[in-house]
């Protein structure tokens, strides 16, 4: 059950996802477009997250 709630995997992806991209690896429009999408969901769910809390808090 204590394998189910490790979020190591979930923080190494918030890092490698923001990390600058590698310029050897060789990458498409498609791609990019599709990581640029993930940092903004990523960026709003945290923002949601935080003012839920925030209201939570001062209830």
């Amino acid at each position: 059950m204590k394998k189910y709630f490790q979020l190591g995997e979930v923080f190494q992806y918030f890092v490698r996802v923001f990390k600058k991209p590698d310029p050897n690896m060789p990458t498409s429009f498609n791609l990019r477009v599709m990581h640029g999408i993930n940092k903004i969901s990523i960026v709003m769910f945290l923002f949601a997250l935080g003012v839920m809390l925030f209201r939570a808090l001062t209830r």
